[in-house]
């Protein structure tokens, strides 16, 4: 039994860490501006199509890598800069509306340079090679995205909780208007927040798009809203939450597309098939049902609006 379920439980994992990824540009950006970027999945995306040109021009892919991410970090920049910083002092509905026009902005600009044709991702050496584990082979990405996102995690929480730039960051999160007062400079943390959600959704493109191998202007949106869902049952706001939610999101989704595989293997009655149709729906699923019993998420704080 374990054998069947062991390949999917990797995958599970694997996909998780690429969710988490995408989940912290989530979670800090609301965390901050109490905004949900509507345009951080299509970013994710943006990434993806990055990399098949800049590898498709001949540079080497060790020049290429770096400089998608680089580009990724300061695409994030630019959204923050043209499209959310001039409506800060306007109603949180206008930037909620201003993120949605971002996001079919990029899905439009990447439809008119592709044409709307499959574009295939670059193979990178080492990560898309075999490997076996017990039962299962899978591709080496599997190993290294769960290492890569403990490891990039860890060093963004090290960054919020020790340095001058993650203080203002925690300053401002817990209250922004005071945070200003005393002179911390609020568009600059915001900038560094962009970039660095922006920098780890490039960075899970690298990891999602070598499994994932085609890209095109819808590549990012369920991915994004599956990062979304991820912050919201970690706890909107929280890193870790994030983190924990992304991987959970990740195995249960996975476990559910092997379903009838393992349905099989237990010699179980054959009308019980077809429960891999809802992967997708079991995530915004486990969303509602997680804020009917816990609103906050997993890791989020209660709040209490003064009057």
């Amino acid at each position: 039994m374990m054998s069947t379920v062991l390949p999917y439980l990797l995958s599970g994992v694997s996909v998780g860490g690429q969710y988490a990824l995408i989940a912290i540009g989530y979670t800090m950006v609301y965390g901050i501006l109490r905004l949900i970027n509507f345009a951080h999945g299509d970013v994710f995306m943006v990434a993806g199509i990055l990399m098949v040109y800049i590898s498709a021009s001949g540079l080497p892919l060790y020049v290429s890598i770096p400089l998608v991410l680089v580009l990724t970090a300061f695409i994030g920049f630019l959204i923050e800069r043209v499209a959310y910083k001039p409506l800060r002092s306007a109603p949180r509905m206008s930037i909620m509306i201003s993120a949605i026009g971002v996001s079919y902005t990029l899905q439009n600009l990447v439809l008119y340079i592709t044409g709307g044709l499959n574009q295939y991702y670059p193979s990178i050496p080492f990560i898309s090679e075999s490997v076996t584990i017990g039962t299962a082979t899978t591709k080496m990405v599997t190993i290294i995205t769960p290492v890569l996102t403990l490891v990039l995690v860890i060093a963004l929480v090290m960054l919020i909780n020790h340095t001058k730039i993650g203080m203002a960051m925690r300053a401002v999160s817990k209250d922004f208007e005071t945070s200003q007062l005393m002179g911390i400079k609020i568009n600059r943390v915001i900038s560094v927040t962009f970039v660095i959600g922006s920098f780890l959704a490039g960075v899970g493109s690298l990891l999602y798009f070598t499994n994932y191998t085609t890209v095109i202007q819808t590549s990012g949106a369920m991915p994004g809203l599956k990062a979304f869902v991820a912050a919201v049952f970690g706890g909107i706001g929280s890193v870790p939450g994030a983190v924990v939610g992304a991987f959970i999101i990740g195995i249960c989704e996975n476990i559910i597309k092997g379903l009838d595989v393992i349905l099989i293997k237990a010699g179980l009655s054959k009308q019980m098939m077809g429960l891999t149709t809802f992967s997708d729906a079991f995530t915004f699923a486990l969303l509602i049902v997680i804020l009917i019993v816990k609103p906050t998420g997993l890791f989020g704080e209660k709040t209490t609006d003064k009057v």
